[in-house]
């Protein structure tokens, strides 16, 4: 078993986990290190690179998270901006459609536009966690590690952690940043000793955000519901797909995306084949018959990643997130554990935004035990 010793460990490589580095090394705090389970950084948010043609460049299209919104996220708009990332609205112009019965037209409505507007990001929000990742040092940032297990004794706390080759690893360190959902951390990570019961009932009874869902993405060569002067929006009644927007890039590929509507225990009784034609049929009733053939489908049912979803995260909870407590008020673990994922936040809890902001709440915890 190897053991490593650091002043500080990162729990997830998510947007949350990343900001959290890059605010220690703003700050001269170099001795971390961040642990992720997953194969690749990011978490929640993923990006992939799609190959429409061979001799055309890839395009990437946000099966999570795809908006933010400048006017009242200040602090992650003035992350992008000093990344030197680049940013367009989201297409809202046009009419909207909306469909009651797969035996009936989608009536038509006047489209309306989000005050303030969505944003989205060139390269995907992808481009956001991959260039906070390129300025972590490799030996610090290191992917394929599940933690299992967290130790406290008197002097540090011990994580445990296994790799994909199934090699244990032990990291000492004097404080630990939880960096992935509550009720992920309360359901599958060991404490020792245990935290208040307390405080694990409330991150157990955190929702986390995604976990229920799953989006489908169909590209075209053109937007050719604009022609129609569509906005690309639609509603449905009927499904699979409840809600519908134009995924369009401003010079590359168009294409529509939705979020399936269907629970997660029928979605997970369906191949990603079934599941794309249905939504192709769906597409074809309410656009017409050239959203029929798209160039490419993508899809993404975040219930199925263990890594996202558990157990109890397989039905949307009617209400939005309410923030749990960071980290314990007393005992053992209080100037040692602190959550900074974004379901912690209190301003934006599960929004990309809350994870800049718990992730800012943890950092400045670390400063006041200083």
């Amino acid at each position: 078993m190897n053991s490593n010793r650091t002043h500080i460990a990162i729990i997830g490589a998510g947007l949350a986990g990343l900001y959290a580095a890059r605010l220690l090394q703003e700050q001269g705090m170099h001795d971390f290190v961040v642990l992720e389970a997953r194969p690749r950084t990011g978490g929640r948010i993923l990006s992939p690179a799609v190959p429409l043609a061979s001799d055309s460049a890839s395009v990437c299209f946000d099966l999570g998270p795809s908006w933010f919104w400048p006017e009242f996220q200040p602090a992650l708009d003035e992350l992008i901006s000093a990344l030197g990332l680049e940013r367009f609205a989201q297409f809202e112009s046009g009419d909207m459609l909306i469909e009651h019965s797969p035996h009936q037209p989608p009536m038509r409505r006047p489209g309306f536009r989000n005050s303030p507007t969505s944003m989205r990001l060139h390269g995907g929000m992808s481009a956001l966690v991959e260039t906070l990742a390129q300025s972590i040092p490799a030996t610090q940032l290191l992917t394929g590690q599940l933690v299992t297990e967290l130790t406290l004794n008197d002097v540090h706390v011990t994580v445990m952690t296994h790799d994909t080759q199934g090699a244990t690893s032990a990291w000492q360190a004097k404080h630990v940043l939880l960096a992935l959902p509550p009720r992920l951390a309360a359901e599958y990570l060991h404490f020792s000793p245990a935290l208040p019961t307390s405080l694990l009932q409330q991150w157990r009874d955190t929702a986390t955000w995604m976990a229920p869902h799953a989006k489908y993405f169909a590209i075209y060569e053109r937007p050719f519901w604009r022609e129609q002067g569509l906005s690309g929006e639609a509603r449905s009644m009927q499904g699979p797909l409840g809600e519908i927007h134009d995924a369009s890039l401003p010079d590359g590929p168009a294409a529509l995306f939705g979020f399936l509507a269907m629970p997660a225990s029928v979605r997970q009784q369906m191949n990603s084949e079934t599941l794309h034609q249905l939504c192709r049929a769906q597409l074809t009733r309410i656009f017409g018959p050239q959203a029929g053939s798209p160039l490419a489908e993508l899809s993404q049912d975040w219930s199925q990643e263990a890594l996202t979803a558990s157990h109890a995260d397989q039905h949307p909870s009617p209400h939005h997130l309410t923030a749990p407590a960071t980290c314990p008020a007393d005992g053992p673990w209080q100037h040692h554990l602190c959550g900074i994922a974004s379901e912690w936040s209190t301003q934006f809890p599960g929004y990309l935004a809350g994870a800049i902001d718990a992730a800012m709440c943890g950092v400045q915890w670390l400063q006041h035990l200083k």
